[in-house]
């Protein structure tokens, strides 16, 4: 057997083709979907990622705008940026880019997080839009999970039924995944660091989803024959080169479908963001956009 290779660069282009239909049908109803994005600090990887947010934007008629701060920047700083965003009708979605500089401790980091408006959070990490989830409400959805189910949906995955195990429980992956698998009526198991024998849990699965951040920690005699398997991992490995949380070329010969690292999950991602922001901007102007705003997403979405 070798797995069917889910092509997330694919999906995505055609996503942010669905998003560029959404940008341009409320522009027509005089809402320009804007995002504001904080950059604090000068970490190399978050320079590059913000770049591509800001380009992929403008791509979809996203009007995007980026807010550069130095290292030194201080929390109270960063509190004012965002009640400026939080305030101003122009910005539907504000991302505070991840990590933040270490001069800004945890407990702050995480008060900024939770002082963005969340009808604006289109990282969906908020904790109203995590609790909505939870409870089956709709809200913004963080974006990786949300890309994972589609994923899933392109590759025919019937999810209704089935056993999904989800290693990794961060807010910003593993338990909004496990929660958005518990919403399709899948039967979810959520493993982590303190679980004991996690290759018996991932034998039963029938859909595995990675993320954990150790590089190839999945091995192929894991996998049940045919089973689904999502690799969120982006790691280097010992000769630096670029791989997931699975072990690619032996999960290839025993899934049934398997995204690549890179070039499945990643994609998804930023294509997810983008649909938040156009949700985020319809959601936030009801009396321009309400007659139409379910013409923009399909049913399973609304």
């Amino acid at each position: 057997m070798t797995a069917r290779l889910l092509d997330g660069r694919a999906l995505a282009r055609q996503v942010r083709s669905e998003v560029a239909q959404q940008a341009a049908t409320l522009a027509q109803r005089g809402v320009v979907p804007g995002l504001a994005v904080i950059l604090a600090g000068d970490d190399g990887a978050s320079a590059i990622y913000v770049k591509n947010k800001e380009k992929a934007a403008a791509e979809v008629g996203i009007a995007g705008q980026v807010l550069r701060f130095p290292a030194t920047v201080s929390a109270a700083e960063l509190s004012a940026c965002i009640a400026r965003l939080n305030a101003d009708p122009a910005v539907h979605g504000i991302l505070v880019q991840l990590p933040l500089p270490s001069s800004i401790a945890p407990a702050e980091a995480r008060a900024l997080l939770e002082q963005v408006d969340p009808r604006k959070d289109v990282d969906g990490f908020h904790p109203a839009n995590l609790g909505r989830l939870a409870a089956g409400d709709p809200g913004l959805v963080a974006c990786t999970p949300a890309g994972c189910m589609r994923l899933l949906a392109e590759a025919g995955v019937h999810l209704a039924g089935c056993h999904a195990v989800v290693i990794g429980r961060s807010t910003i992956v593993g338990r909004p995944m496990a929660l958005l698998l518990l919403g399709a009526d899948a039967t979810v198991t959520i493993c982590h660091s303190r679980t004991t024998d996690l290759a018996a849990h991932v034998r039963r699965a029938d859909v595995v989803v990675a993320a954990v951040g150790r590089a190839r920690l999945v091995r192929g005699d894991w996998i049940k024959p045919g089973a689904a398997v999502i690799d969120v991992g982006m790691n280097r490995d010992a000769d630096g080169r670029l791989c997931g949380d699975v072990h690619f070329d032996e999960a290839l010969a025993v899934a049934g479908a398997l995204t690549p690292v890179p070039g499945g999950v990643g994609p998804m991602t930023i294509a997810c963001l983008l649909e938040n922001v156009c949700r985020a901007a319809a959601q936030l102007h009801p009396a321009t956009s309400a007659a139409s705003i379910h013409s923009l997403w399909p049913a399973e979405d609304r």
